[in-house]
């Protein structure tokens, strides 16, 4: 009777455990299942220089978030691409090391190709063109260049704008201060450690819609002045990032960010 008994118990207990192991099964074959039909998008860390209002800046009003033109343009091409974005705040000086280190995979940062960049990065085509201007406040007396003599005029270093700076400084006789951002060139021009900054157009459409004590006027001669993303050398992303902005440009995409981000309303 009792070997009976064992018996029974010892088919139950088989019984169990392979119903067991079937299901472990069945649930194994669904994941795997679900890891097939979906693949993980890249990640592209993304080095901007947030103090470049409006294509990158912190509305610290609203959130901490970097909003603006350029973050919007590059959240556009990376869904083209197939991608999704992780965006890192860098000073501006410090984002083409960055990229040479590894440390980001694109850089999108108002930024200029020019001869010394191009040389360590490459650089899409270009995506947006803007105008070069001074920024001065009204009760300065400067009204043009030459009103610039023996004044000292503030720049973002290692932007085109320090580049442009020390041209017209030796032309006028002025000196040329440079700064890590721009919100730092506004705050010494409104205490007087500055005479002047150079930005561009757009980024001093900000400034003077805020603060009523500022005025503008254009660089008598503009520098071909215009924005591409940069990557690593030899990196096959300029080509996806090209095709993105070609297709992005087609489809009227750059021109509503620019409505939107760029335009005086």
């Amino acid at each position: 009777m009792k070997n009976k008994f064992f018996m029974l118990m010892f088919v139950l207990v088989i019984g169990v455990l392979a119903a067991c192991g079937a299901k472990d099964d069945k649930a194994s074959d669904k994941n795997s299942n679900a890891g097939e039909g979906s693949e993980q998008k890249q990640v592209l860390k993304v080095g901007t220089s947030s103090d470049y209002a409006p294509f990158e800046y912190v509305d610290a009003a609203k959130s901490e978030d970097i909003i603006g033109f350029d973050i919007d343009l590059i959240k556009l091409v990376a869904e083209k691409i197939g991608a999704e974005v992780q965006v890192q705040d860098i000073d501006f000086n410090s984002l083409v090391p960055a990229l040479q280190a590894g440390k980001v995979d694109i850089v999108i940062s108002g930024m200029s190709p020019n001869e010394e960049r191009e040389k360590v990065v490459d650089f899409s085509e270009k995506y947006n063109q803007t105008e070069q201007v001074f920024i001065v406040k009204k009760d300065s007396g400067i009204k043009k260049e030459a009103d610039l003599a023996g004044k000292k005029i503030g720049v973002q270093n290692a932007s085109i704008q320090e580049t442009l700076g020390n041209k017209i400084a030796k032309e006028v006789d002025a000196s040329v201060e440079g700064r890590t951002r721009i919100p730092e060139i506004v705050q010494d021009m409104m205490s007087k450690r500055l005479d002047a900054g150079i930005v561009e157009s757009g980024v001093a459409k900000g400034y003077l819609d805020t603060n009523d004590k500022l005025e503008a006027f254009p660089v008598k001669e503009q520098p071909e002045d215009f924005k591409a993303i940069a990557v690593q050398k030899g990196s096959d992303l300029k080509d996806k990032i090209n095709k993105a902005l070609k297709e992005l440009t087609a489809e009227g995409k750059i021109q509503k960010l620019e409505e939107k981000w760029l335009k005086v309303k």
